[in-house]
């Protein structure tokens, strides 16, 4: 592999689209993105907000305005071709020919990227992804779920160094989701970039490392998702009362709390408060309990603040 530190570089990205009635859409803003070697990266965002326009750029399938764009320390304009041979896409539609099977589509895109015969995977990308038993299948017969997966192989059969992976488990049922999280999880075990674009909040907390928030063709935020989780450090605290309270007192009320039965929630900022000086309050205020739970924020509630600060 050759000598770089980001898999993918843009800066001062810029992409407008011209509607039928003449009106502009600025699909990327001065869009800049530096995307780590061996990451798992993710790219979050509303319908719209620019994501699959980068991923169509970095594909050639649009061309940008303005701006450079490096793929593997390549630049895209001074050498298209290799630098699209570093990357393997599974975009969001499923554009499959039905006419084929999974074994004949895999040998037809490693022919298009000129591997050879003897270095070829095809059998053990099949198995890998659990499409193996129907690879002599029309692919027209294949459920959506196996298209998806399809897809997911169609992009590994030249061994890209960086998998683009535009919001691959889109419409696929809990266990799929799963097992494709595993294998991505397991491809970037082993050296492989891994770009992700997804609207599932959850599927960006559970794999990626590091994360852009994009809305309206501009970057929001990137950061570690720790980071940005500690950018709103709310936490709720739920006390099992053994005790009766009729009445919130005074003292708690910077918690905001909600009694409801025998349950005491309270809310804090957990980059301000620590636990322990709640427990305090409550031992000072002869408050009892028999159980605690806590909750944190998650990247939602980060996603949600973000999106809403930019559009008001």
């Amino acid at each position: 592999m050759s000598d770089y530190n980001f898999s993918i570089e843009a800066k001062n990205l810029n992409k407008t689209f011209i509607k039928k009635d003449n009106t502009k859409i600025d699909a990327l803003k001065n869009f800049s993105i530096n995307i780590p070697k061996g990451s798992i990266y993710g790219l979050l965002g509303p319908n719209g907000a620019g994501k699959s326009t980068f991923i169509n750029i970095l594909g050639g399938l649009v061309k940008k305005d303005n701006g450079k764009v490096k793929i593997c320390g390549i630049d895209i304009d001074k050498n298209a071709k290799n630098s699209r041979k570093k990357i393997g896409i599974v975009p969001q539609e499923l554009n499959i020919d039905p006419f084929f099977t999974p074994y004949e589509l895999l040998e037809l895109q490693a022919g298009l990227y000129g591997v050879r015969k003897k270095e070829r995977h095809t059998e053990e990308i099949l198995k890998k992804l659990n499409i193996h038993d129907q690879k002599n299948a029309y692919a027209r017969s294949l459920s959506g779920g196996m298209r998806r997966r399809l897809l997911v192989a169609k992009a590994l059969v030249h061994n890209p160094e960086i998998i683009i992976l535009d919001e691959p488990t889109a419409g696929v049922d809990v266990e799929l989701r799963q097992n494709l999280w595993n294998y991505i999880k397991e491809l970037n075990q082993k050296g492989t970039t891994i770009c992700l674009t997804t609207h599932y909040l959850e599927e960006a907390e559970n794999l990626c490392d590091k994360i852009t928030i994009i809305n309206k063709g501009k970057i929001l935020k990137s950061d570690s998702k720790e980071n940005l989780l500690n950018l709103i450090g709310k936490k709720r605290v739920n006390f099992n009362l053994n005790c009766s309270l009729n009445y919130l007192p005074k003292k708690l009320k910077i918690y905001n709390p909600i009694l409801n039965k025998n349950i005491l929630s309270l809310t804090y900022d957990k980059n301000k408060t620590k636990l322990r000086s709640i427990l305090n309050d409550l031992n000072n205020l002869k408050i009892t309990f028999d159980e605690i739970n806590t909750q944190e924020s998650d990247l939602e509630d980060v996603f949600i603040q973000l999106t809403q600060n930019h559009d008001s």
